[in-house]
């Protein structure tokens, strides 16, 4: 498989309208994300340490935005850092969590997916963080692309979404 054609890097500010209408695109497509956000470009855009670049990365095929990951400080209400924490005895503040992974459906069998994965995942490593994330359990396509990549499903956990609302998410752990 080729790859010339695709390449990885930092999101520009100036990608964000297309990452939004990839995102679009996907939503219509795949349904995700679940629901759509009310400020899409604010959705994909992690809160950062001040100290650190944001997490954000794209990917182009023939120089068009056709992909998207982040990685963020884990939150108290994630349950993959958690379960993480757990298992290792070290604090979830060592995790990164990967999130906001797309690609868009007319680009999918380049491998883009994957090629992000591996950016985000070097990218918490260098930092000595830990990759984790979690995916809702409807999203089939997502987890065997994480457990082609070696990911480990940790465990299926209840991940409340709102006053009154819980979502199912299988949680898993990168490669050591």
């Amino acid at each position: 498989m080729s790859h010339e054609r695709v390449s990885v890097g930092r999101r520009d500010p100036a990608d964000l309208d297309a990452c939004v209408r990839v995102l679009a695109e996907v939503h219509e497509s795949d349904g995700y994300p679940v629901d759509w956000p009310q400020d899409p470009a604010g959705w994909l855009t992690p809160p950062q340490s001040p100290a650190e670049p944001p997490a954000v990365w794209v990917a182009l095929l023939d120089g068009v935005v056709v992909g998207h990951i982040c990685l963020s400080p884990a939150r108290p209400d994630d349950a993959a850092p958690g379960l993480w924490s757990g298992r290792t005895g070290i604090g979830p503040e060592r995790t990164a969590v990967v999130s906001r992974l797309f690609v868009s459906p007319g680009a999918r069998g380049h491998g883009i997916g994957a090629l992000l994965l591996a950016e985000a995942v070097g990218d918490a490593r260098g930092r000595g963080l830990h990759p984790v994330l979690d995916v809702v359990t409807s999203d089939r396509s997502a987890a065997a692309l994480y457990e082609r990549q070696g990911w480990t499903l940790m465990a299926t956990a209840e991940q409340r979404w709102g006053p009154e609302r819980t979502v199912q998410v299988h949680c898993y752990t990168a490669p050591s």
